[in-house]
This record gives C-alpha cells, structure tokens and sequence, in this order.
C-alpha cells in the first residue's frame, strides 16, 4: 500500500486514500487495525478500522472529546511548527465537543426537537420539499443530483426549522464545504469567521424577536433552571446546520449512486417499495455519509484488539471501515438491500450517537423514495470511475452526480 509511508503510518492525505478508503480499510483490518496515522491536517494519532475495536474507542469514558483538551495535543503530535488551531468557542461550545456533565446539560436542551414524534410531523413538509424539487427537474433531460436535489433539501429542511433565512442558505454550502474538506487552513479560518459572525448575528436577531423555530426555542430553552449562553447558542446552531445536511446530502447521493451501479437491488425497491427503511440502513452501513469520526483523545492508556494506545493520543476511528467489517457483516462489500439487519455505526454510538438520525432517515427515505417515483429511466450520466470523490476525512461524498433523468 502506498498509502503507507516508510514508517508504516497510514497517510490520511493521500490521493491514493481519497479514491477509495474502503480498499486500504480493507488491508488494514488484516495486517494492522489499530495503526499510527497521519491526519491530513498535520498531525498524528490511530486510525481505528474494525467494528468492535470502532464501538469500544466511542463509547470508553476515558476517551474524551472535550475541546479544550485539542490544541495542546496538536501541538504535541503536530508535523509542523503551525499546527491547525481549533475554532473559535463560539463555533465548538457544542455537546459534540464536550464530555459529561456538560454533554449532559447540553443534549437535554436539544433532544428534545429530534424525538421521533417530533421528526414524524416533518414528513409532510419534506415530501412537499421533495416535489417541489423534482417538478423544477422535470423538464430538464439530465441534472447534477447533488447540486439540483440532495443538497437543497436536506438545507432547506435544517434552515427551515432553525429559522434561517432563505437568501442566505447558499453562503452556508460555502462555508461547510470549505470546513469539511482538507482546504488550506487561511481558507478554512476564513470559512469558520464568517460562519461564526453571522450565527452571532442571527442568534441575537432570535433573541430580540423569537420566531416559530428551533434556534428561536433554544434561545428561551431551559432545564432546571439551566440556559445556553451565547457561545453555547452560537455552536449549537453550527453543528445544526453543518450536521443537519452534510449527512443526508451524502447519504441521498451515495444511496442514489449505489442503487444505479447494482440494477438488481433498484429492480427489487421498484418492486417493492416497503424495502425503503431496510434500503436506507443499507445505504447507510455500504456508502455511509461519515468516514472517520470527529476527533477524541486518550486520557487513559486504551487497549484496542491487541494494541494498547497511550494516554494523550488521537483516535481516529473509521466507521466506513467499521461497517464494512466481515468479522461483523457477511460479504460487506456488497450492497443488499434484503439483508438481515445487524446494528451499523453510520450514525456513531454511545453518548454522542446523532442527536437527528431520525430526521436523516426520514430524508434519506423519501428523497430516494420519490425521486425513483418520478423518474423511471434514472440513469448515471457519466461513468462512475469517472466520478470525483470530495477530499475529506470525515464526509464520504462526491463532488458531483450527474443523472439522465429520461
């Protein structure tokens, strides 16, 4: 593997791994599942690949995912001299970035607007979403999937319930593209400002005049007494809107494109459209939307399979690599939309599990389910070796999908 440098560390930055993650995963689960790896970012830590090893590193005590403690620890393992730095506080003061209690505090305060009998009172205004965008498609012979359907819809579903106005949902494709990919990090910190002063801007509009919305609800939000402050408000509406719709952005393209390479597994969801909720976690565990997990550290010595990682260490841990493991999923690399289900980590595990699985699935779900609906002759438009995937660690997605629609 060329993937692998002179030392034996993985190289996250590779083109090699951004082509295809799932035939290093592959290799690495053989010959070395829990290894030294270098992020793309500049600095080192392990990259974790098999499934029981991925559940013990996010969901151990001693595996932290307090903010505070990063920056120490990049200059630590850094490659450089520079280092990336972590944003703001007001852009990581969210539960994704902290530990019990205040993970506690805070995942109270928003579970709340997630619960299934919440997300099921959406399913209207999604389906209404959905047919508005395939009318607009309807005319045309060909469409770019991601640009046309499995972006603005999942955009316009976050921003909707969070109150965010229509006219400035493109600036924030901008930005969470450049966040989540491996840009240059004046690019990256420009991205972050900006995305920070105008949640800053929107939270205090919020506060001197609520609206029939979630950021407007969490703004007045209390439990025992207990508020967001004005950071915390500020990074909860960021991991939001970022988590709210790069997930199933990726999860409506990778599902779509995996349907249209495996004719026999679309035949089988025309014929029988019941299939949908067991073709959605399919999706989810073959061509998830998450690769590698967001970052945690030792604090403790772990002892993973048979490697003891050290106190003080990064983990990166792959759930793409995780769910293709065939010490838990027979024949992993196929896609097999009847196949028993077995629990997946497309959506972690543990306390940090996705606080808007449901949501995701309930767009996941009728995005696909519609847009099959529609147009019986979708096809792919250009060869699928032919089609670029993001260069991002964390996201599994394409650049583009272009689909003949007719």
């Amino acid at each position: 593997m060329t993937v692998l440098d002179g030392d034996g560390v993985v190289r996250l930055d590779s083109q090699e791994y951004f082509r295809d993650p799932h035939l290093v995963h592959a290799r690495l689960r053989e010959v070395g599942p829990v290894r030294r790896a270098l992020f793309p970012r500049g600095f080192h830590g392990w990259l974790v690949t098999r499934y029981d090893d991925a559940k013990v590193a996010l969901a151990d005590p001693t595996v932290s995912k307090d903010v505070r403690g990063f920056g120490e620890l990049m200059q630590r393992h850094g490659t450089t001299g520079n280092p990336p730095q972590p944003y703001s506080e007001e852009l990581t003061s969210h539960m994704l970035n902290t530990d019990p209690p205040d993970h506690t505090r805070l995942r109270k305060l928003v579970t709340r607007a997630f619960t299934g009998r919440v997300v099921a009172k959406l399913r209207g205004r999604v389906e209404a979403i959905a047919d508005e965008l395939l009318d607009a498609m309807a005319a045309r012979e060909s469409v770019d999937l991601l640009d046309d359907y499995a972006f603005p819809l999942p955009i316009t579903v976050i921003c909707e319930l969070l109150g965010v106005p229509e006219m400035d949902r493109d600036d924030f494709r901008s930005w969470s593209t450049t966040l989540i990919t491996n840009g240059r990090g004046t690019d990256v910190r420009a991205a972050a400002d900006a995305m920070g002063a105008y949640l800053a801007e929107l939270v205090e509009a919020k506060r001197a005049n609520p609206t029939d919305d979630l950021l407007s609800a969490l703004v007045e939000a209390q439990e025992d007494g207990d508020r967001l402050s004005h950071p915390e408000l500020i990074g909860m509406a960021f991991l939001l809107l970022i988590a709210g719709h790069e997930t199933t952005v990726n999860l409506i393209g990778n599902g779509v494109l995996n349907l249209l390479r495996n004719p026999d597994q679309l035949a089988a969801l025309r014929a029988d459209p019941a299939l949908m909720p067991a073709a959605v976690e399919e999706f989810l565990r073959h061509e998830g939307p998450i690769n590698i997990a967001t970052l945690r550290y030792t604090t403790a010595p772990l002892t993973l399979g048979d490697v003891r990682v050290p106190a003080g260490e990064f983990l990166f841990v792959s759930l793409a690599s995780a769910n293709r493991d065939p010490a838990h999923t027979p024949d992993p690399d196929r896609l097999d939309i009847t196949r028993p289900q077995a629990p997946h980590l497309a959506f972690g595990h543990g306390i940090h599990y996705c606080v808007g699985a449901a949501l995701a699935r309930l767009e996941g779900a009728t995005a696909i389910g519609r847009l099959l609906d529609r147009f019986p002759a979708l096809a792919l438009a250009a060869p699928p070796e032919e089609l670029g995937w993001r260069e991002s660690t964390l996201v599994r997605g394409l650049e583009r999908l272009p689909v003949r629609l007719r």
